[in-house]
């Protein structure tokens, strides 16, 4: 596996012949990762970034490796450190998950206060997917089959996909795996992404590039689902005491994830958590800013630390 630092943005890592990686960062806030397949005729790209100066450095990165146009562009879901940059590929086809279309135009265009500290963002466009899917579509680079796949339940979000290239055992996850950060499943599903984990682990991917943090291996998996397991049961205490979820949060030793990055997520997790153990339907709305304005609180009153 060979890389190569680009700038001071991203890291483009050769995951498998002409399959790239493009790390950014810690992967915290609004730093997720793309990637990108090189063909005779043209790249695919997995993803935007999130601001005009990180997708633009992306490009440049694609630019060092291939002369020819992104001719698609896809959409793992709707947030926007995966989709603010879209409109920087115009000749692109901007593929995404059916409801991931109409969730982008909900969202808006970025803002950062008053939960997350001041991004310069740029001058960006919504350019939601165009072309959409319901479970699966396939993308070819020269005779390499991508599949694009919805594994039918909502997970990080209601609208996530993820592009397996069979042939490769290159997995590309978006936001269902975070490696060194905290998992996020506020728009989704608890159970949900417990559920799509098992199906998208038993595709057997040995390079996985998840949404945020470095290329991992299939034990991600394993670090992941603990993690969501140990929501679970905080909880399912907190529930059984009386406790909010931030208070739950509050009492509650992050232990063996303590160390992960933007560990405030906890409280998101749990107003999500607490939500399914009301029996809620996977993905029912929840109220954003409530949970926001904990996280906030959580953090010692002071905005989510936001580097993009």
């Amino acid at each position: 596996m060979a890389s190569r630092d680009r700038d001071c943005f991203g890291k483009t890592v050769e995951v498998s012949s002409g399959v790239y990686a493009y790390i950014q960062g810690d992967g915290s806030w609004w730093i997720n990762n793309t990637g990108f397949l090189v063909g005779s005729r043209g790249v695919v790209s997995i993803d935007a970034c999130s601001t005009e100066a990180r997708t633009r450095a992306y490009l440049d990165a694609i630019d060092d490796l291939s002369d020819q146009p992104v001719r698609t562009l896809i959409n793992t879901h709707h947030h926007g450190d995966h989709t603010f940059g879209n409109y920087l590929f115009p000749e692109a086809t901007i593929v995404g998950q059916e409801r991931s279309r109409a969730a982008i135009q909900a969202w808006g265009t970025p803002r950062s206060a008053p939960f997350w500290t001041e991004v310069e963002w740029g001058d960006i466009e919504l350019a939601p997917p165009f072309l959409t899917f319901d479970e699966s579509v396939t993308v070819y680079v020269d005779d390499l089959a991508c599949k694009v796949m919805h594994m039918g339940v909502p997970a990080h979000t209601n609208n996530d996909a993820v592009a397996w290239l069979p042939e490769r055992k290159v997995l590309f996850a978006g936001d269902l795996l975070f490696r060194d950060v905290t998992p996020f499943i506020f728009q989704g599903s608890l159970g949900g992404m417990l559920q799509t984990l098992s199906a998208v682990e038993e595709l057997g991917a040995e390079t996985i590039v998840p949404g945020h943090g470095p290329v991992s291996g299939p034990e991600i998996f394993g670090e992941v689902t603990s993690y969501l397991r140990f929501v679970q049961q905080v909880a399912a205490d907190g529930i059984a005491a009386g406790l909010t979820p931030l208070e739950a949060a509050r009492e509650t030793d992050l232990g063996e994830f303590a160390d992960l990055l933007d560990y405030e997520r906890i409280v998101g997790n749990l107003h999500r958590a607490y939500s399914e153990a009301r029996g809620e339907q996977w993905g029912t709305p929840l109220d954003a800013v409530a949970a926001l304005e904990d996280m906030v609180i959580f953090n010692g009153g002071k905005p989510l630390s936001c580097h993009a």
